[in-house]
């Protein structure tokens, strides 16, 4: 019989298999029997293991480790040689879920304690178990009362068990000993793990909520070649290099205290780089015809009640009584910007309506997920509501593209679309309404040829969007910017707009953030330069070292001179070598470093050395003042005076 077999995306030909063979058996037959091959086959698009069998005309792919579902089919089968391993070394403890995540696995135990030297151990009889190299077998049970019996001792694989639709396929896995309630599919063999690795613990909830009792978490990850491990450690350590945790304090930028937890202070020198940060972003947003408004930060319960917020998001709100009346500390900007637009009357010559707002927002996240600015409590998003038409929307999302690549181009990071459509519950607003928003925003995408993957369910409770994912110098991704399509807020707080026959029509509203949240997105700089900002951004551009206290009224009159074209400087009057004054600056990760002795007084030059450890001499001021103006006005990701 023939199977059309596509060997990439796009190609594909046509195969005689033999009846009732199964795609192990074509694997051999093509030779992919690599660790990093034939991992799984999608046929017909559905996923399953290698022991599945064809069917006339299927369409016939295999899943390897260069894809996504190829990463999580061999990082969830690495889960389980995790609970494998917990269990033998510990059999007291009770397995509950063990999922892929985007770099390795985890798995949550109940009833164990373990400390550091445990993971040696655990992660020592988990290579033990993939060199036995057994074959994960699938069997379907075969109603929930059969499932429930089988896993009797684990009220977690209970629970879960229960929420199961009667009828719907229950599936578990055995591996050797190990048997665990699964949907698949598995590695064929445990051999292709060829390099496994334990990389931390932590505590978790059961189901992340912290009403829950506090299970132990251990991650790994695990690679079909030990080389992808080293190169995967590297990065790793690479990354805790540019953790802007650990940078952040070290460069006087911002600090985190247990008496806000989940809510940064931030310093002077961090200050500098927010304001320089929102005043690029306002003056992008003023030449792209934004007005800018301020909305209160606590508004009435009615408000959220309106919006919906109380029903779908009131578990990640803060609220406050007084005088006998509830408030909410807002999440989100967007009631208050509903409010500002009723305070006029529109006609369709007034829309789009482009209005900007620096909401200063709360949310309450768990604080077992707070991290530093990517997670936290309280942040500022560069947000926007445009106010518009249907027949805008095609135009006003070009616009929106546009306006994103102009704030992120100079920062030189690589980003991709992603369009997230509505999720499967807790949603407002109607089908019809959803369709054409999806559709929508889809369409935007497509005519500005943004390549984009979808999200499925990924979309806010009010509507889909289109989110920007930012990968930094590590290639991990981070959610920035984020559009949204919105024709239930005009509804619910009765929006209106005379079109041109005077009759009343609803606007639709396109919720709009570009840096996102501007916390996560200054950390995310923090990671990406490591700390040594481009000029422009730099809130620390020039260091002037003194090399006697006789220098220094020389040193005072470079930085007065500086000041004056508002560069950030500092004078070095301390008493310590010229050496360690430098040192300081290096550490600080000064732009550029100017010594002034006897020479350079003399002839009212500096003597230059650059962030890099360059030194590039003496040097008249006049040049040296005109090159970091231009650098600073061209917002040049490298020095000029770079080698």
């Amino acid at each position: 019989m023939k199977i059309k077999f596509y060997k990439d995306k796009d190609s594909f030909s046509f195969i005689d298999v033999a009846p009732n063979s199964t795609a192990a058996d074509l694997a051999t037959t093509l030779n992919l029997t690599a660790p990093n091959q034939a991992l799984a086959v999608a046929i017909n698009n559905e996923p399953k293991d290698l022991t599945a069998s064809f069917q006339e005309n299927d369409e016939v792919r295999f899943i390897d480790f260069a894809t996504f579902p190829g990463e999580e089919i061999f990082w969830h089968t690495s889960a389980h040689v995790l609970a494998q391993a917990v269990l033998r070394k510990f059999p007291q403890a009770i397995p509950t879920i063990g999922p892929a995540i985007e770099n390795g696995f985890y798995y949550d135990f109940a009833n164990l304690q373990i400390t550091e030297a445990d993971l040696e151990v655990i992660e020592e009889e988990m290579k033990k178990i993939c060199k036995e190299n057994f074959k994960p077998e699938r069997c379907v049970l075969p109603s929930k009362k059969e499932a429930l019996t089988h896993f009797q001792h684990n009220r977690y694989k209970k629970e879960m068990i229960e929420n199961f639709v009667e009828g719907e396929k229950i599936s578990a896995y055995h591996q050797g000993e190990f048997f665990d309630l699964c949907r698949g599919p598995h590695l064929p063999s445990l051999g292709k793990i060829k390099a496994i690795k334990i990389l931390k613990t932590s505590g978790a909830y059961w189901k992340g909520d912290s009403k829950n009792e506090m299970l132990t978490r251990i991650y790994g990850i695990s690679f079909p070649d030990p080389k992808l491990l080293k190169d995967y450690i590297a990065k790793i350590e690479e990354a805790k290099k540019r953790d802007h945790k650990i940078l952040g304090p070290k460069l006087d930028l911002f600090s985190l205290h247990e008496e806000a937890p989940g809510i940064p202070f931030l310093h002077h020198k961090g200050m500098i780089i927010w304001n320089r940060l929102i005043d690029f972003s306002r003056r992008l947003q003023k030449k792209a015809g934004y007005i800018e408004i301020r909305t209160p930060t606590i508004m009435t319960k009615e408000l959220w009640v309106r919006s919906g917020h109380w029903t779908n998001y009131a578990d990640n709100m803060f609220f406050t009584t007084r005088e006998d009346r509830e408030f909410a500390i807002k999440p989100m900007s967007c009631p208050g910007a509903m409010i500002y637009y009723k305070e006029k009357q529109y006609s369709y010559r007034d829309l789009p309506l482009r209005v900007s707002e620096y909401g200063f927002v709360h949310r309450f996240e768990p604080s077992g997920s707070l991290s530093g600015l990517f997670r936290v409590r309280s942040f500022h998003q560069d947000d926007a509501h445009i106010f518009a038409k249907l027949s805008d929307i095609q135009d006003e999302m070009s616009r929106l593209i546009k306006l994103v690549e102009e704030i992120y181009e100079p920062f030189g990071m690589e980003y991709e679309f992603v369009l997230s459509t509505r999720p499967e519950k807790q949603t407002i607003g109607s089908d019809e309404a959803w369709e054409i928003s999806t559709e929508g925003l889809r369409s935007a995408l497509i005519a500005a040829n943004k390549p984009f993957t979808v999200d499925e369910g990924g979309g806010a409770f009010y509507g889909p969007k289109i989110d920007l994912k930012v990968h930094d110098a590590l290639g991990r991704s981070w959610q920035c910017a984020t559009i949204q399509l919105d024709m239930s807020l005009p509804e619910k707080f009765d929006l209106e707009y005379t079109d041109q026959n005077g009759i009343r029509q609803r606007p639709i509203i396109i919720h709009r953030a570009i840096f996102g949240s501007v916390e996560r997105f200054f950390g995310s700089l923090i990671e990406w330069y490591a700390g040594k900002f481009p000029l422009w951004i730099s809130p620390s551009q020039i260091y002037i070292v003194a090399v006697a206290e006789r220098h220094v009224s020389y040193a005072d009159s470079l930085k007065d001179k500086f000041e004056q074209f508002d560069f950030e400087v500092e004078v070095d009057r301390s008493n310590e070598s010229v050496s360690k004054k430098i040192r300081e600056a290096q550490m600080g990760q000064y732009n550029y470093i100017l010594t002034v002795g006897d020479k350079e007084m003399e002839n009212k030059t500096i003597a230059l050395r650059t962030r890099d450890n360059v030194m590039h001499g003496e040097m008249a001021l006049e040049p040296f003042l005109e090159a970091i103006i231009n650098e600073r006005n061209t917002k040049a990701a490298q020095s000029p005076f770079t080698k």
